[in-house]
């Protein structure tokens, strides 16, 4: 009976010291690597046929196709959900990202997204229809009330910056892009956020293009 007690005793000590180790491996894997997310940006993952990111979204994440967002200092949170959500499809299923972030590890977008939160952030561009500004900009600051549409200023901040791990960053984004995804909310083509979903879905059409206009000159 002693030896049997002597062997457990043993046996739990060894557990227990173990314990600290592999818990520090877990924060080890699960901590970004920036580094390591911009080998990945510029090379992509060529054993899983993934390409360079920087073939649609330029170097450091500086897009210059209105189709294909800015990325250079966007939140390093948004950047994972996003992946997270391409490679779920159930939310956000885009046929060309869904199948590039289904071939990147949970580790993978993390790394990627630490890299892209420490460029510098992109270059705004400019409101183009001179017809909105003003509806676009009482939009973004003070919302319509009547609608019930929420100030985009109030999560996204006054100059679109956002706020890290809650609100992506927005100021100087294209509006083509900007326009394209809230229409995706209001029809439900992406839901990968309810609150999103909802305030689209209050906005007109005119609404929806003239407050990405006045977005896209944030700085």
């Amino acid at each position: 009976m002693n030896r049997i007690a002597n062997v457990l005793a043993v046996a739990a000590l060894s557990l227990a010291s173990a314990l600290p180790l592999a818990h520090a491996e877990e924060q080890k894997v699960a901590k970004a690597d920036a580094a390591r997310g911009e080998t990945l940006f510029n090379t992509g993952v060529p054993a899983s046929g993934v390409p360079a990111c920087t073939s649609c979204h330029g170097p450091g994440g500086s897009s210059t196709m209105n189709v294909n967002p800015k990325l250079a200092g966007q939140h390093a949170e948004y950047i994972e959900k996003q992946l997270k959500d391409f490679k779920a499809k159930t939310e956000r299923n885009q046929p060309v990202m869904s199948l590039y972030a289904g071939a990147l590890s949970d580790q993978d977008m993390k790394d990627i997204g630490a890299y892209l939160a420490k460029q510098p952030a992109w270059k705004p561009g400019s409101a183009k229809n001179k017809d909105t500004i003003e509806l676009g900009q009482k939009l973004y600051r003070g919302g319509d009330a009547k609608r019930g549409i929420a100030a985009c200023a109030g999560c996204h901040g006054p100059a679109g910056a956002g706020i890290p791990a809650q609100y992506p960053r927005i100021g100087g984004q294209f509006a083509e892009y900007t326009e394209a995804q809230l229409v995706a909310f209001q029809n439900g083509s992406r839901s990968n956020s309810v609150q999103m979903h909802d305030l689209a879905g209050r906005m007109t059409a005119q609404q929806i293009k003239a407050v990405a206009d006045y977005i896209a000159g944030l700085r």
